[in-house]
């Protein structure tokens, strides 16, 4: 499974956030794309949309097991995609700001 550190991401690269709406809503990385993993399927069109075409696209959930899914399925999609450890706990642990559905600051369910 190619994953990378949150550490490791650097502003502008894409995410793509699979977690449920109420966990989204609560609070989530600015600029972040939110297809839900219960959705993903039906709505990958979205992804393939705005996703850079030569880039990477990095996955993220709460903890890094819903995102781990995801990243299977696009890998086999020829998508270039990597599971981001930890996820959103990891992500705000490390400092990395966290908004609400409308813009504020936020918090990780």
């Amino acid at each position: 499974m190619p994953t990378v550190e949150v550490s490791d991401l650097k502003d502008g690269d894409f995410l793509l956030d699979v977690r449920e709406d109420d966990e989204w809503q609560a609070g989530h990385a600015a600029g972040a794309l939110h297809i839900p993993l219960s959705e993903f399927v039906a709505r990958y069109g979205e992804l393939t949309e705005v996703a850079p075409q030569d880039g990477r696209v990095h996955v993220i959930c709460r903890s890094g097991g819903r995102s781990a899914q995801v990243t299977m399925y696009l890998a086999q999609q020829g998508v270039d995609a990597v599971n981001v450890d930890g996820g959103m706990q990891v992500w705000a642990a490390a400092g990395r700001p966290v908004v609400d559905g409308k813009g504020e600051p936020g918090h990780v369910l």
